[in-house]
């Protein structure tokens, strides 16, 4: 086989068994007609990926005049991903199959980031997840990890300004560690995906993802494909000035959004409150006090947010990540600045919403990165 025939065969193969992951359950001859490959190619790619185990058989479909088609399906469970989404005070941790289902998960607490403490957690979970994985043909695919910071396009993380790290590659020490695949991600880049795959943002092309934590980040989805920037560093938008002579940011500049509009900013304007949570329980229970600085929090979302419509003039706007838990709250001021301040022509097209995956928006994300990157690979092997 000449080297052209090699790639041609390797990208059929790819096409093959992403028509089945995306259309399942589908027989050959669909498959054939939808790709507009010969009915015999499409026969030895799928008796390939059978022997793989990437996809597998079921009974006999529906007739439409002929013999009954046997149907293919995609094998979730060959393999797993594990996907991390480390945060200023919590490190949450998933194992999906191959199709985003979560099988098991980790979450926990934290109350410093000191980069040794934090890896050595991140390892522990890792490992207990592992120890308790199913049996399957590949195992685990892949860890994929969401950081609050700077990362250039080789994994490491530049700038983490809220955890206090810099200079970390911790690609490299996730590797030695377990070896297999680590892709380390913007945490709110992996946020945005998550979305666009299984959550709010499914039926929409041009996604701002607005992961509201501790602090701000923004994650760009453009003609369904995530916009990283030259260097890999696009999404800082926390960083943006709304007031130039205003608060010390943790960046070292002033006035910066999430100096507002943050986590951060929301427990500084409290009197000896220690949580989001707790301050959520305050506003339920009907105190006038907490729901009035919910109100603030959302007023200083909306003016981000409404810098960023009228730039990017988006599909969709999302909100997600720990403040999107007291939606309740915050969704009214958000939707009144948005509606006070955007440009009228942007505001008849773009849709508002907050996270459909609650916190689970970047792990999930990771984790889908994780399987592409396990499916591009296998599909190679030719």
């Amino acid at each position: 086989m000449t080297w052209n025939q090699q790639i041609v065969k390797k990208n059929n193969k790819a096409l093959v068994l992403q028509l089945i992951m995306e259309k399942e359950p589908i027989s050959r001859a669909d498959i054939s007609q939808v790709s507009g490959l010969h009915k015999a190619t499409v026969s030895s790619l799928v008796n390939e990926l059978l022997q793989e185990e990437l996809i597998y058989e079921s009974g006999p479909g529906a007739s439409s005049g002929g013999r009954r088609p046997v149907i293919l399906h995609f094998n979730k469970v060959t393999g797993y991903a594990i996907g991390l989404d480390i945060g200023v005070n919590y490190v949450r941790s998933v194992m999906t199959d191959l199709k985003g289902n979560i099988v098991n998960e980790r979450n926990e607490i934290v109350k410093e980031t000191p980069y040794p403490a934090i890896l050595h957690l991140v390892q522990s979970m890792i490992q207990s997840l592992m120890d308790e994985m199913p049996a399957s043909r590949y195992g685990i695919v892949g860890i994929g990890v969401g950081v609050p910071g700077i990362i250039n396009k080789e994994g490491s993380v530049l700038l983490a300004p809220n955890l206090h790290w810099k200079n970390i590659d911790l690609k490299k020490d996730l590797e030695e560690m377990f070896h297999v695949p680590v892709i380390i991600e913007n945490e709110a880049n992996a946020g945005a995906f998550g979305e666009q795959q299984f959550g709010a943002g499914q039926d929409f092309k041009n996604i701002i993802y607005i992961s509201a934590g501790i602090g701000i980040g923004v994650g760009i989805i453009l003609n369904m494909e995530l916009y990283q920037g030259s260097n890999g560093f696009s999404g800082e938008m926390g960083h943006m000035i709304i007031d130039m002579n205003g608060k010390k940011c943790s960046c070292g500049s002033n006035g910066c959004w999430e100096a507002y509009a943050s986590e951060h900013a929301l427990l500084e304007m409290t009197e000896n409150e220690d949580s989001l949570e707790s301050l959520i329980q305050r506003a339920d229970d009907g105190d006038e006090k907490a729901k009035a600085l919910f109100e603030k929090i959302g007023y200083y979302l909306g003016f981000g947010i409404n810098n960023i419509i009228n730039t990017f003039n988006p599909d969709q706007v999302i909100i997600g990540n720990r403040l999107a838990m007291a939606k309740e709250w915050i969704q009214d001021p958000i939707r009144q600045t948005v509606e006070n301040h955007t440009l009228a022509f942007h505001q008849q097209e773009v849709q508002l919403e907050f996270s459909h995956l609650k916190n689970y928006s970047t792990a999930l994300g990771v984790s889908a990165f994780v399987v592409e990157n396990f499916i591009k690979e296998e599909a190679k092997m030719a």
